[in-house]
């Protein structure tokens, strides 16, 4: 009983630590590809200053992914934002 105890552990850290490396990259640059588009600066501002953010999205999303209660919330709190980024940056593309 023990043992399945600890590889159920060993299993959800290692999850969350995908979702922190992995979802953390994936909403990071989901969020970059949206604000370079959305703020109201010259393009080249605009993304340097949305690249400088991801770094703070970067490290947001990694906390987040340890600090929730179970890995199935942690791999939510991050896909979900970054699968709405993706459907706002589809827009974004389509629109302009």
């Amino acid at each position: 009983m023990k043992l399945n105890r600890d590889v159920r552990y060993r299993l959800g850290v290692a999850s969350r630590a995908i979702a922190a490396i992995l979802g953390g990259y994936a909403l990071a640059a989901a969020s970059t590809a949206v604000l370079s588009l959305v703020l109201p600066l010259p393009r080249v501002d605009a993304v340097m200053t949305a690249t400088l953010l991801s770094f703070t999205v970067y490290t947001c999303a990694a906390i987040w992914v340890f600090a929730a209660r179970d890995a199935l919330r942690a791999w939510l709190g991050i896909g979900v934002p970054t699968v709405v980024m993706g459907l706002g940056l589809c827009l974004l593309r389509s629109a302009g």
